[in-house]
């Protein structure tokens, strides 16, 4: 027999894998069939499975291993999809992924065409809300749980929470709302001390003291932990203070700050102990009132570097592939300086020569490059947490005050703090710095990642300049243009990756002046920022097709360079514009308003990003699929101009 002939090591292995129960799980359905024992192995072996599977594709490695035993409870008390899971953030469902159907799909994690490394309400119906974005888990959780009350339904509804997300403001609005209304639904707080930064502020060190108590699931087994120690009386002031809960309502419960708000606290429950969770759970679902659950997690959970606390700790967070093995990222080839990393350093040397320079991030110290200046200039370094609100209107304030803040926040998360930026910053005049990093498209993290908007949501405001770099040589100008530029307002714009060598001829900068980088006669191609190179690029190829082109970089959204665009106009009979932002309403949409407003009329073609939103994947499969390399930029302009001469013909 065939079998009789393997290796012993095969056969073992085969073994091994037959016992496994990962295999026969398909749907949440077959999670409930497991006792604790079975479910246990199942953590063991969802995690095995997460740490190789994640060392290929990379991904968000630690918050992952940390939520395993939460996951697996959750599906083993609840019935999904009728009960539904809010996941804020949703960097934290690969778990959920994995038992609900998607495990084989695994080696396509954010990747083009693949499963995302969000929830997804088109990729699943275990997904019952898409996400991306910290904070909003509770208020739309809320939301779905009062749609059920005025349907008539029971269901459970539940929003899982990490305690980084929970300093959000839009949390504790929903927090606020939930405890006033009394609605029945469940939130789940996932605390592991560590977001992808360490934690800052008010109730980081809240829930600090609070993970620190032991392990009591109520106010009455925590107030008997209390008394119950004194000699004689213990018991019996047990029995008088339970008389007068709310008079020591305050020594009473950990969780006092939610249980002032209205809302039930339960914890801290040991989040990797799958009985105890079971255990809160059913319990739980009886309740007819908010209920906040406390779980204590740890980040990373099974595999040793991932639970590294220290700023290595943060890389695990979400990064590229690794060795399982050695725990080592694997290292791509030389690379040249980030932009990140050269606004960091840049910054470090506007703060030596000029004491009034602050930085602000919003829980991204080391994303956007400031680590090195949190530790130089500690005193003029502030991270406010998961609170890009508050760290507009902080910036406002330092500013008014003579202070020349740079806030660092990513394209996607600016978003959030739009009103502020309006009327805190732009309507008082204030010369705050934005630093936009991740502008444009960003890649596996998907569309509510992508820095796309930025463009068009930020040249409506008045008294707002607008910048973008083409290379290292113009993003170091710019910054320096930003700190000296008092009499207003300024925000610069950036791509996630390395910044290109140095593109075209060295000129200052100067407020709204753009820059003539190759001379043409038949076609005027404007464009700025990344667009730059990649218009380099598709000039190369329309050459060779014996098209003379002019690249202009325009430099500045706003104000726009008018007598450029002018010259251009007159100069060329065809102009193009290029931005990797979207088209409605963005750079090319301002060439247009300005071509108007200059009274010149020539056949214009806007190359961008269309009117929808852009799926994961890596950014060359995107830029194909949106026309955008090279090569798809020289053909589409090509047919541009096929177009329009052959109407020129018809109209003559």
């Amino acid at each position: 027999m065939k079998i009789a002939t393997m290796p012993a090591s095969s056969t073992h292995i085969q073994e091994q894998e037959a016992q496994k129960l990962l295999h026969r799980i398909r749907c949440p359905r077959d999670v409930k069939n497991l006792n604790p024992a079975m479910l246990k192995q199942l953590a063991t072996e969802v995690r095995e499975f997460l740490i190789h599977a994640l060392a290929q594709t990379g991904g968000h490695v630690a918050p992952n291993l940390g939520i395993v035993e939460l996951t697996l409870a959750m599906h083993k008390v609840f019935s999904l999809p009728r009960d539904q899971i809010l996941w804020d953030v949703g960097h934290q469902v690969y778990v959920h992924k994995m038992l609900t159907g998607r495990q084989n799909r695994f080696n396509s994690l954010r990747q083009f065409g693949g499963i995302t490394g969000f929830s997804s309400r088109e990729e699943s119906i275990y997904d019952c809300f898409t996400t991306g974005h910290g904070g909003t888990s509770i208020s739309t959780a809320f939301g779905k749980a009062a749609a059920r009350d005025l349907s008539g339904g029971r269901e459970h509804i539940m929003a899982v929470i990490g305690d980084g997300s929970l300093t959000e403001g839009m949390a504790l609005e929903g927090l606020n709302h939930l405890g006033h209304t009394q609605t029945r639904m469940i939130v789940i707080l996932n605390d592991n001390g560590m977001s992808i930064a360490p934690n800052v502020g008010g109730y980081s060190r809240y829930l600090d003291r609070v993970r620190d108590e032991p392990m009591f699931r109520s106010s009455k087994d925590y107030l008997r932990h209390l008394v119950q120690g004194i000699p004689s009386y213990g018991d019996r002031l047990y029995q008088l203070m339970s008389k007068f809960k709310d008079s020591f309502k305050y020594l009473m419960t950990p969780g006092v700050i939610f249980e002032e708000l209205g809302i039930r606290y339960i914890g801290p429950v040991d989040g990797h102990n799958i009985e105890d969770l079971i255990e809160v759970f059913e319990e739980v679902k009886g309740q007819t009132r908010p209920i906040l659950i406390h779980v204590k997690t740890t980040k990373g959970k099974g595999f040793t570097p991932a639970e590294d606390t220290s700023c290595q700790g943060a890389k695990w967070h979400g990064g590229g592939p690794f060795d399982p093995a050695s725990g080592q990222f694997v290292k791509n080839r030389e690379e040249r300086p980030t932009y990140s990393k050269i606004f960091g350093n840049r910054l470090v040397e506007l703060a030596r020569k000029d004491f009034r320079v602050a930085a602000i991030t919003a829980a991204m110290p080391d994303g956007t490059g400031l680590s090195g200046f949190s530790r130089a200039y500690p005193s003029r370094f502030f991270d406010v947490a998961m609170a890009e609100q508050h760290a507009v209107g902080y910036a406002a304030g330092l500013a008014s005050r003579g202070l020349r803040p740079f806030a660092a926040i990513y394209s996607t998360f600016l978003q959030r703090a739009y009103d502020q930026i309006m009327h805190e910053v732009c309507l008082q005049n204030l010369p705050v710095c934005f630093c936009l990093d991740r502008s444009g498209l960003v890649g596996a993290d998907g569309p509510t990642h992508h820095g796309v908007f930025d463009l068009a949501y930020l040249r409506c405001l008045p008294g707002l300049t607008v910048m973008a770099p083409r290379d290292q040589r113009d993003f170091e100008a710019m910054l320096d243009f930003m700190h000296g530029f008092e009499t207003g307002p300024t925000a610069i714009r950036y791509p996630r990756g390395e910044a290109p060598e140095a593109i075209g001829e060295a000129s200052s900068i100067e407020l709204g002046r753009g820059q003539i980088i190759r001379k043409g006669t038949d076609i005027a191609l404007l464009c700025l920022g990344f667009m730059v190179q990649r218009s380099l690029e598709a000039c190369d190829l329309l050459r060779q097709e014996g098209f003379n082109v002019t690249i202009v970089d325009m430099r500045f959204l706003k104000p726009l360079d008018l007598g450029l665009l002018e010259q251009a106009a007159k100069d060329h009979r065809f102009l193009i514009t290029l931005e990797d932002g979207t088209i409605r309403g963005g750079f090319g949409s301002a060439v247009l308003e300005g071509l108007q407003e200059l009274r010149q009329n020539r056949p214009v073609l806007t190359l961008g990003l269309p009117d929808e939103f852009i799926p994961h994947g890596d950014l060359k499969n995107l830029h194909t699929v949106l026309g955008l390399t090279p090569i798809e930029i020289s053909n589409r302009i090509q047919q541009f101009i096929r177009l329009e001469t052959e109407a020129e013909g018809v109209r003559s």
